[in-house]
């Protein structure tokens, strides 16, 4: 939060752990806020924050507490608490979820802003947490509630949500902004991650505090405390994230034809193709009878697998991937003068936000493509990629210096050794090299694999064939032997019956041979590391 806020903020804060508050330390120094003031103690029963006798208050207060402490009371009794934190009420003794939620209220300034994780049974358990809630939204410091997905923190596989406080005109807040983003995720082994596109899209949302079919919704207060619901802030309650249920047509099914409701209804997803390809759905279907006996019914005019090359051949299509090539080309050409202009002492991060921020605003008005995704794309490649790339141009310039890569081995009769494994460059990747300045020889070499790779299997077959019991090769292995004893053990074979077999597998192992001759290699690495040097 301090880096995005792009000023100079003092960083305080607590932690019970002291071994998490370490490490919290190490990140504030590695993340350049050296003077950041981390302490350990038990934030609850001993806060080490102070203003003589009461809790220091703050412009902004994030946390993530943990999930229904059951020991929040240790060193606590709430109905004699100093700081009058639980004057909404006292959080059970099993739950503390709440209890960390009020201290944060406590700990902000009048118009102070606060955002907390915490799971979604604080949502709609009842009890005295019922009260609490009831007393939260009442008092309009509750701005949102943000879903996420399940399985995203370690420890735990429930789903979270971060509720978002703000006191700044808290009296004249009218409604509470929810958003379900418990959708938006990828896979990371065991564990859920949030996507850049999924983390922008929120942000997004939450800023313009506009509605969005089964994502974002502004729901009133009057809504929360209607009876029906009476301040159960459960998201499904309010937002129907579900997809559309498929409807059976029984009538399709079993005298065949695709209802015209499943391709125009506006809630399904075709419907948005063929406002941009109205032809493009008459090339496709036809009315089931041409007779007019079932009106409502289409089917499938090409054959299914000419229903791709039919899309990509309309006329439609091609204006819809020029209109889409041309956002993108205008965007590589408004973004190249940046990209060659960053050098020694940039900042990697806001090259990327600058150019990754144009790409979104460029795709957010282009049909049928969600800009996110197009998004998504450039933040993976530049995790993968370019990131390290802008380091090191901002550390050392535009300079690609190779060096060779020597390894040391690690056990047998040669340990300590050390070889030379061949050249690097940081910058500069081999296979770029290669394919901008031996694509000649590069291409030999894959020949030449690809002839080996033949050869081989070659090899392999003939084994097969003649290699039983009576077999003219029984006692020749298709492995990569020595040519003394392949030599020796085909004379030992040589007859007029077996003459053939052995021919050709003499034959293809010569051939073998010749695609791997020591020199041969020795000639291309030569070749290789003198152009490579000369381009230096």
């Amino acid at each position: 939060m301090a880096a995005e806020s792009g000023r100079h903020i003092t960083l305080e804060g607590q932690e019970k752990d002291v071994t998490t508050a370490g490490l919290a330390r190490m990140n504030m120094i590695l993340h350049d806020f050296p003077t950041a003031n981390i302490v350990s103690g038990n934030t609850l029963a001993a806060p080490k924050f102070k203003d003589g006798e009461s809790l220091r208050t703050y412009d902004y207060v994030v946390a993530n507490p943990p999930f229904s402490d059951k020991t929040w009371t240790t060193g606590l009794t709430p109905s004699n608490d100093p700081f009058q934190r639980f004057t909404w009420g006292e959080p059970p003794v099993k739950q503390g979820d709440y209890a960390y939620l009020l201290h944060i209220i406590r700990s902000m300034k009048s118009a102070g802003k606060g955002a907390c994780i915490l799971p979604h049974g604080v949502l709609f358990r009842g009890g005295a947490e019922a009260t609490i809630r009831q007393q939260l939204v009442r008092s309009g410091y509750l701005k949102g509630i943000i879903g996420l997905p399940a399985n995203l923190f370690y420890g735990t596989g429930i789903p979270a949500c971060i509720l978002v406080i703000d006191k700044e005109n808290a009296a004249a807040r009218k409604g509470v902004f929810m958003i379900d983003a418990s959708k938006g995720f990828r896979k990371d082994g065991p564990k859920n991650r949030l996507r850049e596109q999924d983390l922008h899209k929120i942000v997004d949302t939450f800023t313009r505090q506009a509605d969005v079919p089964r994502y974002a919704r502004m729901v009133p207060l009057t809504e929360i405390a209607d009876p029906k619901n009476d301040f159960n802030l459960n998201l499904p309650r309010y937002i129907d994230s579900s997809s559309p249920e498929d409807l059976q047509d029984i009538d399709g099914h079993l005298r065949g034809g695709i209802p015209e409701r499943d391709l125009d209804a506006p809630e399904t997803e075709l419907a948005a193709y063929w406002k941009v390809l109205p032809s493009v759905r008459g090339e496709l279907f036809e009315a089931f009878d041409n007779s007019g006996g079932r009106p409502g019914y289409v089917r499938l005019r090409p054959a299914l697998t000419e229903v791709k090359p039919a899309i990509f051949g309309h006329a439609e299509f091609a204006a819809f991937q020029q209109q889409a090539t041309k956002v993108f080309a205008n965007w590589r050409k408004a973004t190249t003068p940046r990209l060659t202009g960053f050098g020694k002492d940039g900042h990697p991060k806001a090259l990327i936000e600058t150019i990754a921020e144009d790409l979104l605003a460029a795709f957010h008005e282009a049909p049928l493509l969600d800009a996110y995704d197009i998004y998504q794309h450039l933040m993976d490649y530049w995790a993968e990629t370019m990131q390290d790339d802008a380091y090191l141009i901002a550390a050392d310039g535009w300079v690609a210096r190779a060096h060779r890569v020597i390894e040391e081995v690690k056990s047998g009769k040669k340990k300590g050794e050390r070889k030379d494994k061949g050249w690097a460059c940081d910058l500069i990747p081999k296979p770029l090299i290669v394919a901008r300045f031996f694509a000649r020889e590069q291409a030999a070499l894959e020949q030449l694999e690809t002839d080996l790779e033949s050869v081989s299997a070659g090899l392999d077959e003939l084994a097969e064939e003649h290699g039983g019991e009576e077999g003219a090769l029984k006692d020749i292995s298709s492995k990569a032997d020595a040519q003394a004893a392949y030599t020796q053990a085909l004379v030992s074979l040589w007859s007029d019956d077996n003459r053939p077999a052995c021919n050709k597998y003499t034959a293809l192992m010569n051939e073998a041979n010749e695609h791997t001759t020591p020199s041969l290699s020795q000639e291309h690495r030569a070749s290789y590391l003198r152009r490579w040097t000369n381009w230096l």
